[in-house]
């Protein structure tokens, strides 16, 4: 769940996010989420408290953008050779990273302060484009993939159901159940063959 690049302002606006984020969480690992405080945050990245709750309009809203932030996957998922033991090793690296002790606390920030959904939806979109990654590569060695979008409700959406209210069953095993339902239930119809490489890298492969 490191935090890979992202696209932002640059000059002053973007320094000051880098300092306040990098504060949020020196100051988690030292004092704790509960005894943190805008000022305490604002202190240690340098900044003035107005800066804060003019950018993230409180504590939760930028402990969200923080967890946000640290959701966002490093890499590519791996290149096992086939679809089904691509798709097995993310589903279990995902469930794992999610329902650690620490992604559970990212989660719940990310929540929290995201009355408005976009930050959910950024997480998704991480997941989505993760998906897509590894189906890309399976359409490149002409497997059968299916809908992303069936992989999000058959394998993202049970993960992180369970994590937020049942937390059980959270396994390896349990990641790759859901794999298997997914793959085979797409078998019926939601399962399509094509040459046309999905997503973002549709250009460079047609070039």
């Amino acid at each position: 769940m490191s935090p890979k690049p992202m696209a932002r302002p640059g000059g002053r606006s973007a320094r000051v996010q880098e300092s306040v984020h990098a504060a949020v969480r020196e100051l988690v690992g030292e004092v704790g989420r509960d005894a943190l405080t805008v000022p305490m945050v604002a202190a240690r990245a340098g900044v003035t408290p107005s800066t804060i709750y003019r950018r993230w309009g409180d504590l939760q809203e930028l402990l969200s953008d923080v967890a946000v932030e640290r959701l966002r996957p490093e890499t590519d998922p791996p290149d096992l050779g086939s679809l089904r033991a691509d798709l097995d090793a993310w589903a279990e690296q995902f469930l794992d990273e999610m329902a650690s002790p620490p992604g559970r606390a990212y989660i719940r920030d990310a929540l929290l302060g995201d009355p408005g959904g976009a930050n959910a939806g950024q997480c998704s979109a991480y997941a989505a484009e993760q998906i897509d990654a590894v189906l890309n590569r399976a359409v490149l060695r002409r497997e059968p993939v299916p809908d992303t979008e069936l992989l999000i409700d058959r394998v993202v959406a049970p993960i992180m159901y369970r994590i937020l209210f049942r937390p059980g069953r959270l396994d390896a095993e349990y990641a790759r159940a859901l794999v298997t339902n997914a793959l085979h239930g797409s078998e019926g119809g939601g399962s399509r063959r094509t040459s046309a490489v999905r997503g973002p890298a549709t250009a460079s492969a047609e070039t």
